[in-house]
């Protein structure tokens, strides 16, 4: 088999004194779509900021293409930048650009192509997604599922070799949210590129993804196929899967018996 693309090893982050990941190791090979996910705050966006180079891990090594992420200089790291793509949550569209231009954005940012050429790119990540005959509307103009259609296209402008999504099916209607499940595979397919996505929407993952990863407290806790996962007796990825209310993850915070604190006791 192939190197992966990334690949994180024995990697700690922490901001300060409050540590945020613990020891995680995982991969992400290439021409696969893995998904990472886990409860709030447990870490998922940090991970993509460790690959991106937005943040250093205190111990352990973060690797794409080969790369020490952490070892590269400012240059080499925008270089490295250039070959990623980026789905934010919600999109983050450019308000006061046409869909046109958003998805011309990166084009003009990061190439000398002529406005010939970038207007056939164009069109062409617009005819991807669903969405040429789109392209002079205003961000204001469109639903939720277009907005993050669009933002999508923006995504895969420079042919990237990782796409990286963070939470891209949030607040999406059901039919929306199939949309792009399916957008994300067959784009990552047919562009030959590695993804990773943070979800929490276990659901759609199991149906377009090939390798998951749980993780909680800053470590990773179970990981599988979609296979694995829908047949797995771990405790903590059965309440997951089923969002049940209690499990490994409690319903109740911490606090002294209930009956004493009604009767008078200590709160």
């Amino acid at each position: 088999m192939s190197e992966p693309l990334v690949r994180l090893e024995n990697v700690r982050f922490a901001y300060g004194e409050r540590t945020i990941l613990r020891d995680i190791s995982l991969s992400i090979p290439r021409g696969k779509v893995v998904a990472i996910m886990g409860g709030s705050g447990c870490g998922k966006t940090t991970l993509l900021r460790l690959i991106g180079g937005q943040e250093r891990a205190v111990s352990g090594q973060v690797t794409v293409d080969g790369q020490d992420v952490a070892g590269l200089n400012r240059a080499d790291l925008y270089a490295m930048r250039r070959r990623m793509g980026m789905l934010f949550q919600f999109g983050a569209l450019f308000t006061d650009m046409t869909v046109f231009d958003n998805v011309a954005f990166p084009l003009r940012e990061h190439t000398d192509l002529p406005p010939e050429l970038i207007n056939d790119l164009v069109m062409m990540k617009l005819h991807a997604v669903g969405l040429r005959g789109a392209a002079k509307l205003m961000p204001g103009e469109l639903s939720g599922g277009m907005a993050r259609r669009v933002a999508l296209a923006r995504t895969i402008a420079l042919d990237p070799m990782l796409l990286m999504y963070d939470e891209p099916f949030t607040g999406l209607d059901p039919i929306s949210l199939g949309v792009i499940g399916q957008l994300i595979r067959r784009l990552n397919d047919a562009l030959g590129a590695s993804s990773v996505i943070v979800t929490h929407d276990i659901q759609e993952s199991l149906l377009i993804v090939d390798y998951i990863y749980f993780i909680s407290e800053g470590r990773v806790v179970a990981e599988g196929t979609p296979d694995e996962i829908r047949h797995t007796t771990d405790p903590f990825v059965h309440q997951f899967v089923h969002a049940e209310a209690d499990g490994p993850v409690p319903f109740h915070y911490p606090a002294d018996d209930y009956a004493t604190a009604l009767t008078g006791g200590p709160a």
